[in-house]
C-alpha cells in the first residue's frame, strides 16, 4: 500500500512538472500590442490570454449616464498618469451602459498604456498569480469582473477582499479592479439578518452577516449606481443608435415598434434599445435590398 502511495506522489510531481513546462505563457510583446486579455486556466496553470477582437464602443454612445461617466473617466484618467485612483464598484439596473462604460475608457486611454484583464468569478482564486505576472509591467491594468456576485463561502469572495484591502503585502501601483454587479453588496440578502440588527444608546447596528456582507463591497472606494431609464430617455438611445445604423429619423412606426418592444422584454434600457435598433435596422436593409 505504501509503494502505491509512493508512486501516485511522484506521478502528481511528475504532471506538475509537465504542466509548468508546457503551459501556454503570453510573451511581452503581447502585453504590449493588445490591450484587452482574459485569464484563461489549462490544468492548474493559469495564462493571460489575448482578446484579439476588443469591443469599440465609445463613450459618446453611453446616453444618460453623464455623472458616472465623468466619475469614472476622472478615476481612469488619474490612474493612467500615475496618480492614486480608486478600485471601483459598478451596481445597478441591467442594461444600463455598467459594462460598455468600462470598455468605452478602455478604448479611450489604450494608447496611454492601459491594459484590461477580464478575471470571470472562478478565476478570482488567481488574482494573486494575476498580479505577480504583470506588477513589473509599465502598463497600467484594470482586473475586470463582469456580472459579479457571490454566495456564502465561495472561495473568490475572500481573495478578492484581500486583493482589495488587507493582504500584508502593498497592492501593485499599476492595478485596479473595476467590477459590475447588479447588487449593491455583491452578495445576496436575506430577512432572516434583519433579526440580528441591534439597537443601541438610540442608534441601529446592522448584525454581524450583514456587516460581512458590506464589508467587501466597502473595500471599493468608488461606487457608481446606475438607475432605469424612463420612456424619454429610452427613446433617446433607441434614436442614436438607429441613426448609426443609417436611419436619420425615427418616424412613429419606429417609435411603436420600439416601445413594443422594451414592454415585451419589461426593460426600458440601453441594451434593449441597441437589440430594437439592430432588428429595425436590419429589416430595412433587408426590404430595400429585395427591391433592387
Amino acid at each position: 500500500m505504501k509503494d502505491i502511495d509512493l508512486l501516485l506522489q511522484r506521478l502528481d510531481q511528475l504532471l506538475l512538472r509537465a504542466e509548468e513546462i508546457f503551459a501556454p505563457h503570453t510573451p511581452a510583446a503581447e502585453l504590449a500590442s493588445h490591450i484587452a486579455f482574459r485569464w484563461r486556466k489549462r490544468g492548474n496553470q493559469g495564462f493571460i490570454q489575448p482578446v484579439q477582437h476588443p469591443h469599440t464602443i465609445t463613450l459618446e454612445a453611453l446616453l444618460n449616464i453623464d455623472e458616472q461617466k465623468h466619475c469614472l473617466d476622472r478615476n481612469t484618467q488619474q490612474f493612467v498618469a500615475g496618480f492614486p485612483a480608486n478600485n471601483v464598484l459598478l451596481t445597478g439596473a441591467r442594461g444600463t451602459g455598467k459594462s460598455s462604460l468600462v470598455k468605452a475608457l478602455l478604448n479611450r486611454y489604450a494608447d496611454q498604456g492601459l491594459r484590461l484583464i477580464e478575471v470571470d468569478k472562478q478565476g478570482l482564486i488567481d488574482l494573486p498569480d494575476i498580479v505577480e505576472h504583470i506588477e513589473q509591467r509599465p502598463e497600467r491594468f484594470i482586473l475586470y469582473c463582469d456580472d459579479l456576485s457571490f454566495e456564502a463561502d465561495e472561495p473568490g469572495y475572500k481573495v478578492l477582499k484581500v486583493i482589495l484591502d488587507g493582504s500584508i503585502a502593498t497592492a501593485s501601483d499599476n492595478v485596479l479592479v473595476y467590477a459590475t454587479s447588479n447588487r449593491r453588496h455583491l452578495m445576496p440578502e436575506f430577512m432572516h439578518e434583519n433579526l440580528e440588527t441591534r439597537h443601541i444608546a438610540g442608534e441601529i447596528r446592522p448584525g454581524e452577516s450583514t456587516e460581512e456582507k458590506i464589508s467587501l463591497s466597502e473595500r471599493f472606494g468608488l461606487w457608481l449606481s446606475f438607475y432605469p431609464f424612463d420612456q424619454a430617455q429610452y427613446l433617446n438611445i433607441v434614436r442614436f443608435w438607429l441613426t448609426h445604423h443609417g436611419i436619420d429619423r425615427m418616424s412613429g412606426r419606429a417609435r411603436q415598434a420600439a416601445l413594443r418592444w422594451a414592454l415585451a422584454r419589461g426593460s426600458r434600457s440601453g441594451r434593449i434599445a441597441w437589440q430594437f435598433a439592430r432588428d429595425w435596422a436590419g429589416q430595412a436593409q433587408l426590404a430595400k435590398s429585395s427591391k433592387t
